[in-house]
């Protein structure tokens, strides 16, 4: 059985997932979702991934990938892009 979602727009979907963000007891400051778009059903967050001179990735990066993993996951089940 398919599970449908409710259609939702971009800036009250990254109105949510930041708030979902500041809930989140794993969170670290300075981290927000300031893009989404839609893959193949799955809600795909981006933001400042926190990487070092190099462009390499620093435990912020790591923290914050983990983050956007748990809102994809979290609120690709509940909505889709209508924008």
């Amino acid at each position: 059985m398919q599970q449908t979602t409710q259609p939702i727009d971009r800036a009250t979907l990254l109105v949510e997932a930041n708030k979902l963000i500041r809930e989140h007891e794993d969170t670290m400051a300075g981290i927000d979702a300031t893009g989404v778009e839609q893959r193949n059903g799955v809600l795909v967050f981006s933001g400042e991934y926190y990487l070092d001179e190099q462009g390499l990735p620093t435990p912020k990066s790591t923290a914050v990938f983990n983050m956007f993993k748990y809102l994809a996951h979290a609120l690709s089940e509940k909505y889709h892009l209508v924008d």
